[in-house]
């Protein structure tokens, strides 16, 4: 749910905070006091355009930032942990417009491009409105809520699932098909290849070890020369003292001097410990003289083998540490062409089964669909003639697919007529925008509560209602309210009344600057609300009655048919 909004420097706003509860939360004011800023603002903060004139005259930048409560195990859990963005069980999103008209989004302190914000966005929030984006619209949600409706999330994965079996089998077929189209060219080259590949004979690690072997020979003489003058240096030199004589004697010295000043006998200890390192090291040049060098030298045959093996690498394009694993590639290839007929007799029995499977649970789903459409067609359309529009009727088509997809053997598509003699057309391009946030409230109401949008916002869902009906939409709300967090502009007492919190839009202006303001409303000032709402300007005890009445009516609990 969304749990912290604010809003700075946008338009008329300077700086505005909500925090909206559980429940309907309803938006309320005077006509132009700014209530769909709101709407606006967070539509900001889920990745809507925006440009410098959305900035507050005078300010630097707008800034939005809206958060919200994550539940585990949701999709929108899913979704950031998937882009390892999750941040417990909260999501911070911010957006940051300048004056100079550049837009920047954040993801819980990520840096977000806006198509990212808006996927998040859709998996957060719905908002319903002439000028907001509408999920129902779409193929996806549409088939989603009928679905769910109808609890067939099970069979559809399965479906999917048989159809992604399906479709890895066909892949594979066609692949090795079109391999054996061009079978004896390839068999012939690959054969080619593959033989002198064996031939050499690369092994892994191979190159490493000749380069080394080919350095060693190629300056065989001049390690056996340095290896012996070392040696002499360090201790068989006859003509002059040798390192570790100089060393030996010196130490001695150092330590008969260290009686007369222990500071010396340190570096005595250093001298010693050097002398026995010197021991070593000459040893090691010992064995390294007495050695057989002679298998090494044959520096003929080893740059030999490097240029065999490098011709045949850049025959391969391949670098040649990776002709071993070139060959074994090409051998497999190899291996599956020669045997290429048995392999593509048992992958086109595979494949006649995974569409047979696909065809079962494809029209096994289609089944249900067709009976949950029913169903779910006949409470909306109640649904939407409730709501102030009695010649409504709701449809749902399953358009047949020529071969089942992911998602089942048909297309999924809300359509609605809202007027008698009208013919029914798709929900998005018939419905104008006040009637579209009801049907959208209609849907909502009907449709199972598991899977729906965390959050919704309905904005003028009452356009062009009012008395019962108006009383009827405040219901509606008040009932999706019971699984989901909704907020309402609303201009009707009717549905005022019904929210569990109530916000009051205002604007105040000093003659110079203009401001809106967002606040939080009491009981005894929600009753002040309605009331204007109810009576206008001149609000009398009477009016006053009337809301309480209105506000205790709301709190008990009530049917809605």
């Amino acid at each position: 749910m969304l749990s912290h909004l604010l809003i700075r420097n946008l338009a008329v706003v300077d700086e505005v905070e909500v925090e909206p509860g559980a429940g309907l939360t309803v938006l309320t004011g005077e006509t132009g006091a700014g209530k769909s800023i709101l709407i606006d603002a967070l539509s900001l903060a889920l990745g809507e355009r925006a440009d410098s004139e959305a900035v507050r005259h005078g300010a630097e930048r707008a800034e939005v930032s809206a958060e919200f409560d994550i539940a585990a195990d949701t999709p929108a859990a899913d979704w950031l942990k998937a882009h390892d963005l999750d941040s417990g069980d909260s999501c911070l999103l911010r957006r940051v417009v300048t004056a100079e008209g550049r837009s920047r989004g954040y993801i819980n302190g990520n840096p977000a491009p806006m198509q990212t914000l808006r996927a998040l966005g859709e998996l957060l929030v719905d908002i319903c409105g002439q000028q907001a984006h509408q999920s129902l619209g779409k193929a996806d949600t549409q088939r989603r809520i009928l679905d769910q409706h109808g609890g067939l999330q099970k069979q559809a994965n399965h479906v999917r699932e048989a159809w992604q079996a399906w479709q890895t089998l066909r892949d594979e077929y066609a692949e090795l098909d079109a391999a054996r189209a061009d079978q004896h060219a390839r068999l012939e080259l690959l054969s080619f290849q593959v033989e002198e590949l064996l031939a050499l004979d690369a092994q892994p690690g191979e190159l490493a070890e000749l380069d080394s072997a080919q350095r060693r020979a190629a300056n065989a003489s001049r390690l056996i020369t340095g290896a012996g003058d070392a040696l002499q240096a360090l201790y068989e030199n006859t003509e002059t003292p040798p390192a570790s004589d100089i060393v030996s004697k010196t130490a001695v010295l150092l330590n008969e001097l260290s009686e007369a000043d222990p500071v010396l006998g340190e570096t005595a200890r250093i001298l010693q410990e050097a002398e026995i390192q010197i021991t070593e090291a000459a040893d090691n040049l010992r064995q390294y003289l007495a050695g057989d060098h002679d298998s090494d030298l044959d520096l003929q045959a080893l740059e030999a083998r490097l240029a065999a093996m490098h011709d045949l690498a850049r025959k391969h394009r391949v670098d040649a540490a990776e002709l071993p694993e070139l060959t074994e590639r090409l051998q497999q290839e190899l291996d599956r062409i020669e045997n290429a007929d048995g392999t593509l007799a048992e992958l086109e029995t595979k494949v006649a089964a995974a569409a047979k499977h696909l065809a079962t649970v494809s029209n096994k789903l289609s089944k249900a669909r067709a009976k949950a459409a029913g169903e779910l067609s006949a409470t909306i359309s109640s649904n939407i003639q409730q709501l102030g529009m009695p010649d409504g009727e709701f449809s749902i088509a399953l358009t047949p697919l020529d071969t089942p997809g992911a998602h089942g053997a048909e297309r999924v598509e809300f359509r609605v007529a809202v007027n008698a003699g009208l013919q029914a057309g798709p929900l998005n391009k018939v419905a104008s925008g006040g009637e579209l946030s009801r049907i959208s409230l209609a849907i909502q109401v009907a449709a199972s509560a598991g899977g729906r949008t965390p959050v919704m916002i309905f904005d003028e869902v009452d356009a062009g209602v009012g008395g019962g009906t108006a009383d009827i939409v405040g219901s509606r709300l008040r009932e999706l309210a019971g699984s989901a967090q909704v907020l309402c502009v609303t201009h009707l007492p009717q549905v005022a009344s019904k929210g569990h919190g109530h916000f009051r839009v205002s604007k105040l202006s000093d003659g110079k600057t203009t401001r809106t303001r967002v606040a939080a409303l009491s009981e005894e000032e929600r009753t002040e609300e309605i009331a204007r709402m109810l009576g206008g300007i001149d609000i009398t005890e009477r009016t006053r009655e009337h809301a309480r009445e209105m506000l205790e009516q709301a709190a008990k609990p009530q049917k809605t048919g």
